[in-house]
């Protein structure tokens, strides 16, 4: 195949989200599949044959290869798109970026997605405040380190490294959307909100903003 990148994606998956974004930084040419993960769209066998975990995203490459994970996504991208770079070259730098990303990725996001929710739900049906309490739980923790780490960041500016987004904004500004659109009370973290609303007039978190695209 040729032509734009194919992003396999849902409207507020922070994981889709944050691939959009890396995107945008990037300047690359790409369209959007959108999935309503409410409806289980992500389930339907044309999908499945695209990603056998029924996750989004995916990412369909010009080349035809796809590719899954929003972090291997991510990391493909500024592999193979050099400029501008996401990561910053000094490697204790790049380790730093990296780790605060993965708190988000790895430890707040896979626990409160969606399908984790619904089973937490679905095992506790009696007590309406489950959910809530367990997704508050769990981005506590991680907010709670990274705004930590933040503060004893040599390389923490205007964003976490410097003064221009990059990798870390990918998949902190997700997390911040959710969780103000959730209703959830974060306003004790003052560098979190701080970096995230800087990166909120940028064209580029603008156009991969989840309000373009209405519900879904």
């Amino acid at each position: 195949m040729s032509g734009p990148f194919i992003l396999h994606g849902a409207v507020r998956s922070s994981a889709a989200w944050r691939v959009r974004i890396a995107l945008e930084l990037k300047g690359v040419d790409f369209r959007e599949i959108r999935r309503d993960l409410h409806k289980g769209e992500q389930n339907a066998a044309d999908y499945r044959a695209i990603n056998p975990q029924q996750l989004v995203p995916t990412l369909q490459c010009p080349n035809g290869a796809m590719l899954h994970q929003s972090l291997a996504i991510i990391d493909y991208l500024d592999e193979t798109i050099p400029a501008p770079a996401l990561l910053p070259k000094n490697p204790e730098s790049r380790a730093r970026t990296r780790a605060l990303a993965q708190i988000i990725a790895c430890d707040i996001h896979p626990i409160n997605n969606l399908r984790v929710r619904n089973h937490v739900r679905d095992l506790l049906p009696d007590d309406a405040d489950a959910m809530g309490k367990w997704m508050n739980k769990w981005s506590a923790a991680g907010f709670d380190a990274i705004e930590t780490m933040l503060a004893a960041s040599p390389d923490r500016g205007v964003f976490a490294h410097g003064d221009a987004p990059g990798y870390f904004e990918c998949f902190l500004v997700p997390q911040v959307g959710n969780a103000r659109s959730m209703g959830r009370d974060i306003s004790g973290y003052a560098l979190i909100n701080g970096i995230a609303d800087a990166c909120a007039p940028l064209p580029a978190f603008q156009r991969a903003d989840p309000a373009r695209f209405g519900r879904g």
